[in-house]
């Protein structure tokens, strides 16, 4: 089967924009796009042995009862506004050039369904918060560490506003993973044009120029206009700096053995720095 460009939506005010990358990308690598929301049902009720307290049977029926309604008027109303989300994605994504989006509405919780759907994904597109970001619920934002460390496609992480990508910077260490992440992003179409950075966060050694030395080639190799650097400090700090001197559109990253920028990303920061960026992160698996 072909590998899709997989956009997950949901309600929130990053939809627009996961619309909007996601079709860019699409176009970019020829890939079909499909969009996904996902209902997670699980009801927020508490549990019943809560509910008892000194409630008589006949009160306690009657409160169970119109509690699992309220879960079946829920349920169908999140299905038809999940049904609006995807018909509004699929007339975006045609506004946007691509020819034939595909509409999937699931059910279940979002990081398991992208994990079911992995084999057939080529790109995931999400929003750095979901509709209920402050909830520990199955929105985008609240999953958003298990999705980094589950899913082993690439992931890219968009802000509210979509930019085409012209300037794009990877944080680079040297490592086989880091340099099949160079690798890629000379070869891709996705990013055909656009003017390469390579940082390395660390020290200026011998080791570490051979690197930069090596990525950057790389990239001049495929047709990039590329240069790059290497700086001291801690890793989210450097690059955010980075990111505002060169006017950066998109941050690539990858799971980088056990260097500093491995820890980073898998570590408790995980979310705050993706959050808090100000541009899309690409993470490569």
């Amino acid at each position: 089967m072909t590998e899709h460009v997989l956009a997950a939506i949901d309600g929130s005010q990053y939809a627009e924009s996961v619309c909007d990358y996601a079709a860019w990308a699409s176009l970019a690598l020829n890939a079909p796009l499909s969009f996904v929301h996902v209902v997670d049902n699980h009801s927020d009720v508490p549990a019943e042995q809560n509910l008892s307290g000194n409630l008589r049977f006949g009160a306690r029926e009657r409160l169970m009862k119109e509690l699992s309604e309220l879960d079946e008027q829920r349920a169908k109303v999140n299905r038809e506004q999940g049904k609006l989300m995807l018909e509004a994605a699929k007339a975006r994504a045609v506004e946007d050039g691509v020819a034939d989006p595909i509409i999937r509405q699931l059910n279940g919780t979002l990081v398991e369904t992208l994990v079911e759907l992995e084999k057939d994904i080529r790109l995931l597109v999400v929003g750095k918060r979901g509709e209920t970001a402050h909830h520990a619920s199955g929105h985008l934002g609240s999953n958003l560490e298990r999705v980094v460390r589950e899913m082993h496609r690439p992931i890219l992480m968009v802000p509210k506003a979509f930019k085409q990508p012209e300037r794009v910077l990877i944080a680079f260490d040297g490592s086989k993973t880091a340099r099949k992440g160079v690798e890629m992003l000379a070869r891709s179409p996705l990013f055909t044009g656009t003017e390469c950075h390579v940082l390395i966060v660390g020290a200026e050694t011998a080791e570490h120029r051979s690197e930069l030395d090596w990525a950057l080639t790389t990239l001049r190799d495929a047709g990039h206009q590329a240069e790059g650097a290497i700086r001291s400090g801690e890793v989210d700090d450097t690059l955010q700096a980075y990111e505002k001197e060169h006017a950066i559109d998109l941050l690539v990253m990858g799971a980088y053995g056990h260097s500093r920028i491995r820890h980073l990303l898998v570590g408790s920061t995980t979310t705050a720095m993706l959050r808090g960026s100000r541009i899309p992160v690409l993470i490569l698996r």
